[in-house]
């Protein structure tokens, strides 16, 4: 029996702007959560959860990126390569901000350092966010690609 998420046309295009739009909100709950402040020493149990939850997220859509969609989109458009790189190098900055956002979350850094990860993150993602849509939305949907929303997009 077959799995009715390879099965079925995918459109590639509507799944990146939805999980796009489930990441904002995670990073929204994220920044609630900080700027409802952190009992000191201990990191509130929201903020933990807000912020576990949106890293995990967003590192696993990089990654499912990285490794399946992306060389699906190579192989249909060569020409895309410089861009496809470009985004490969946003997914590790924006993986070493997520690390350094962990840390001070682990560290239960003061609210105002926590605040400040969450909008470096919340501005290079959006920027990521924009430059991907506008380089790939267009060839995605015709995108011939097998695989699971989740492979490709992150268990969202």
């Amino acid at each position: 029996m077959s799995d009715p998420e390879t099965t079925r046309l995918i459109a590639w295009g509507a799944e990146m702007r939805a999980v796009h739009d489930r990441l904002r909100g995670a990073l929204r709950l994220s920044q609630e959560a900080a700027a409802a402040g952190l009992p000191l020493p201990t990191p509130s149990r929201d903020l933990l959860l807000f912020c576990h939850g949106f890293c995990s997220a967003l590192d696993g859509h990089h990654r499912g990126e990285d490794a399946l969609l992306f060389p699906a989109v190579e192989a249909e458009h060569p020409d895309l390569s410089p861009q496809l790189r470009k985004l490969e190098q946003d997914h590790a900055m924006i993986g070493t901000l997520l690390d350094g956002l962990s840390a001070a979350v682990a560290r239960s850094a003061a609210p105002s350092v926590v605040a400040g990860h969450l909008e470096g993150l919340a501005a290079i993602m959006e920027s990521h966010f924009g430059f991907e849509e506008r380089t790939l939305l267009a060839v995605l949907d015709r995108l011939g690609l097998r695989a699971s929303v989740a492979e490709v997009y992150g268990p969202l």
